[in-house]
């Protein structure tokens, strides 16, 4: 059974590449149609793909728990971060919308351009101060231009029963930019680990939050959202 895991793993690997490839290359060779081009919409399109495929080779199914919780007008979303399936999966979940990301990530052929296409925050971690003035910054412009933001505020990936405490610049930047801040919380890291190819059976469940008010003090909020994720957690990863 474990070798059927890992064939079918793989297999969902390739399709999956050949997706990311053919919707980079499209997004790039599109990217003079007005709006600065289809981006987004291919990375929304080829989440889905991404999504059935997973489906059809890996038996991993997807529920999301109060969608109808997602505001109309921009926002600031908070989601922990366990694997590499929220980064592809909340392209049709949340839209439009620009990732805070790695700039490392922008250089990658194919894929690097057409994520730069989508006009996500790419900062660096080399510089610390910098890169959260820049976010601050650059998100503000986003959420201006009717773009949410999606910021995972633990800072990197971790494992699915591992929430780490969240940092304050989400919050900080709703604040800033009078938009609501979205909690959300999901379990891939069970189907999806971060540290493994292989693909487990199974369902991821999202759960979409009330969106809270960003009037208040940027910590309390932020802890806010954190003790929400905890529960979520609890709840999920028994």
């Amino acid at each position: 059974m474990a070798a059927l895991g890992w064939c079918r793993s793989l297999l969902f690997q390739a399709g999956f590449l050949l997706i990311v490839i053919i919707g980079s290359t499209l997004s790039c060779l599109l990217f003079w149609l007005p709006g600065g081009g289809v981006a987004q919409p291919l990375a929304a399109l080829s989440s889905r793909l991404m999504m059935v495929w997973l489906r059809l080779c890996c038996g991993i199914r997807i529920e999301v728990i109060g969608a109808d919780n997602i505001p109309t007008t921009p926002f600031v979303v908070l989601s922990n971060h366990q694997s590499t399936w929220e980064t592809f999966y909340f392209w049709q979940l949340f839209r439009p919308m620009a990732f805070i990301l790695k700039r490392e990530l922008l250089r990658i052929p194919l894929f690097g351009w057409a994520l730069a296409l989508t006009r996500p925050i790419a900062i660096s971690r080399g510089n610390p101060g910098g890169a959260i003035r820049h976010v601050l910054r650059a998100g503000r412009a986003r959420l201006a231009a009717g773009s949410s933001v999606i910021i995972y505020p633990e800072g990197t990936r971790r494992t699915s029963r591992a929430l780490q405490p969240y940092k304050t610049s989400g919050a900080a930047l709703a604040k800033s930019a009078a938009v609501p801040v979205l909690p959300v919380y999901h379990n891939a890291g069970h189907c999806w680990p971060v540290d493994s190819y292989r693909k487990r059976p199974g369902v991821i469940t999202v759960v979409v939050g009330r969106a809270l008010a960003s009037d208040g003090d940027p910590r309390q909020l932020t802890e806010q959202a954190e003790h929400w994720a905890r529960q979520r957690a609890a709840e999920l990863n028994p």
